[in-house]
């Protein structure tokens, strides 16, 4: 009896065991089967997650590999499992499964086929803020006694869908420096400025703007500089690696000098901006303004960043950043240029 009840325990348990087996088989089986897949010119064929494609370039990310982003001219095919959505140039979008990609059209499972110059973006980012914040600070004491301190913040809303297609950029920052002992010590930096920009794109690459600086300068006698101004910009590049835009407007510049009075002018103003991301981990930027007043253009603001960032993770990064600001006629006794070197420590979202 023993034996009898022992051989059907282990049946049970055999039978439980190819159950199982064969359940894990088909989860498995279907997990590989879901995944999109990508084939290469050169016959590879990668099988994962297809991402944003746009400008030339299909983001993947490999189970293996991880994030890749591959030249859609290396491309010999590729399609997707999920349902994707396919953003047009002329402003509307649809979503379905991607059947076959190629370098030339899309065609997805309700038998359209697209071609690929009327495709604005496959997949195209959510639509949600993204910014960074990053904290700078050093501080030394014994034959050294200083202390610096640096807080900057900004984000950036780009909206794309067939309702809005505009962007908004707001960006704060403030640095001190203090050098010295007790009653000895001096201040030698303490300023702070913000910024609001609103873009509104007319076609792909054209836009408008409008935007409201302002900076406070206590060493250099700035109690207060406003610059309000609206023009036009052109979005040469905007990608996930690579943007760059430049633009041209007029702004009002109101500027309040300690003892020096009140200085109120309008001015021409050009600009640029360019990002690049090298790989997941290095990104560099650049920004350049100029501002010169329309009744003596030797009369000029000129504000300019660079700087380079290098990821420790997903969210934490460490950057250096270069800052350089010129005001040919400054607070009386100020001098002319500002120039700073600030390395930091940040988070992103």
């Amino acid at each position: 009896m023993l034996l009898s009840m022992a051989n059907g325990t282990i049946a049970t348990l055999n039978k439980a065991a190819v159950l199982t087996f064969i359940a894990l088989s088909s989860v498995f089986a279907c997990s590989r089967a879901m995944a999109d897949e990508v084939v290469l010119k050169n016959g590879d064929k990668l099988t994962g997650t297809i991402g944003q494609i746009t400008a030339g370039t299909l983001n993947f990310t490999s189970p293996v590999l991880g994030a890749l982003a591959i030249k859609l001219t290396d491309i010999q095919s590729y399609k997707t499992d999920a349902p994707a959505t396919v953003q047009l140039k002329a402003g509307t979008s649809f979503s379905s499964p991607i059947v076959s990609g190629t370098t030339t059209q899309i065609t997805t499972a309700n038998d359209t086929t697209t071609p690929l110059d009327t495709v604005k973006s496959v997949n195209p980012p959510a639509q949600a803020w993204t910014g960074a914040i990053v904290f700078n600070g050093v501080l030394n004491r014994g034959n050294t006694n200083n202390a610096s301190a640096g807080l900057s913040a900004a984000a950036v809303l780009r909206r794309d869908n067939p309702f809005y297609n505009d962007r908004f950029t707001l960006g704060a920052d403030y640095n001190y420096v203090k050098s010295g002992r007790g009653s000895n010590s001096t201040t030698t930096s303490d300023n702070d400025d913000a910024l609001f920009k609103y873009d509104r794109f007319f076609t792909d690459k054209l836009y408008g703007y409008a935007e409201v600086g302002y900076l406070h300068d206590r060493i250099a006698g700035l109690n207060t500089q406003l610059t309000p101004g609206v023009g036009l910009g052109y979005q040469w590049i905007e990608s996930p690696a690579l943007n760059f835009d430049t633009e041209a407007g007029v702004n009002y510049v109101y500027e309040d000098y300690e003892g020096s009075g009140v200085d109120q002018k309008a001015d021409g103003r050009l600009a640029y901006h360019v990002d690049h991301k090298f790989n997941d981990t290095v990104s560099v930027f650049h920004d350049l303004e100029y501002l010169t007043a329309f009744e003596d253009p030797a009369d000029y603001l000129l504000n300019s960043d660079l700087g380079i960032r290098a990821d420790f993770t997903k969210s934490f990064f460490s950057q250096f950043k270069v800052v350089y600001r010129r005001n040919d006629r400054p607070a009386t006794g100020a001098e002319k240029d500002d120039l700073s070197f600030l390395l930091g420590v940040g988070w992103k979202f």
